[in-house]
């Protein structure tokens, strides 16, 4: 397949082209890998987890799935991994919780590109050692997009497996590289992924790792995943949905008060954008009644927060991301 998408390609709208899609790519596929045996990098967010369903109809047990737990995902995510892939399509997935790998390194480490390439290489040091352990890997498949294509020359830094050793340099598998994310998500509703996981917002590489800002401590990690859920499932309610919306906490204290003393703790700030390219986002003013219940259970089930603040600055001059 070039890496070109043609004029004359049509747009992949509905099931009855994706079908047509997924019944294409199968057999592109089957022709492609034989009987020999695929590897693939499974990070659970839409890309990688189309991909790996796609595969998983193709060819079966002649994919490996490894998915890397590095302690920074979203509340749920390893586990929905391991619900869809292991329990409900019987994929031969490789789980590796290596939390304690990557956040003992990110002790003390505060420059938000020190952390990016600590989570990256320690990412590509796993999944090397999930590799080696394999026998009879010929390809590798990645969940490379069309506009990677575009904006990276085919070279995906986040999500997909760059920089690994000469003895693991596999034949590649890209089975939705002409694909833009829109039509991505309708194949995977195609081939039954659940919509929670198809419809997945964008989530940086490092994952909380750049929402948790400054230096990682465990208990303001675990504070951050506790209310970043809380403000999905809030905002998640709203009829029409931004395209992006989530928690920070910053690498600072506040002074809050409970059961008539003072104390020091942390504060949320809740962002919610939206956007048509990525390259420029608004802000979104959330409903009243949505934010103070945010407001009200982010401090009452969250340990150690005692304020939550709001984020209402627009791309340019703030970028998505705090770091």
């Amino acid at each position: 397949m070039s890496d070109v998408r043609p004029e004359t390609m049509e747009r992949i709208t509905n099931a009855a082209l994706a079908n047509a899609f997924i019944e294409e790519q199968v057999k592109a596929i089957r022709e492609q890998v034989g009987d020999k045996k695929v590897l693939l990098a499974l990070s659970g967010g839409v890309d990688s987890s189309v991909v790996a369903a796609l595969l998983i109809k193709a060819i079966g047990k002649q994919l490996t799935c490894v998915h890397v737990n590095h302690g920074l995902l979203r509340k749920g995510e390893p586990e929905q991994v391991i619900e869809v892939f292991r329990n409900q399509m019987d994929a031969n997935l490789v789980y590796v919780d290596a939390t304690d790998r990557f956040l003992d390194q990110l002790a003390g480490v505060a420059d938000p590109e020190t952390k990016r390439k600590i989570i990256g290489k320690i990412f590509i040091d796993v999944f090397v050692e999930e590799a080696r352990k394999l026998d009879g890997i010929e390809f590798l498949a990645q969940g490379t997009i069309y506009p990677d294509i575009l904006e990276s020359k085919g070279v995906k830094a986040h999500h997909n497996v760059g920089g690994l050793p000469e003895d693991l340099q596999f034949e590649l598998v890209e089975p939705v590289k002409l694909l833009y994310k829109d039509e991505v998500r309708v194949v995977g509703e195609a081939l039954g992924l659940p919509h929670g996981m198809v419809y997945r917002q964008p989530f940086p590489g490092p994952g909380l790792g750049v929402r948790c800002t400054g230096a990682i401590t465990r208990d303001r990690l675990s504070a951050l995943r506790e209310a970043d859920a809380i403000v999905r499932e809030e905002i998640g309610k709203l009829e029409e949905l931004p395209w992006q919306y989530f928690a920070v906490i910053p690498d600072l204290q506040s002074t809050g008060i409970k059961d008539g003393k003072r104390y020091m703790g942390w504060p949320v700030i809740v962002r919610a954008i939206t956007t048509v390219d990525a390259v420029t986002a608004k802000s979104v003013i959330l409903p009243t009644e949505t934010l103070l219940t945010i407001r009200d259970r982010i401090v009452a089930e969250v340990p150690g927060v005692n304020r939550v603040l709001w984020d209402y600055s627009d791309k340019p001059v703030s970028t998505i991301e705090w770091e």
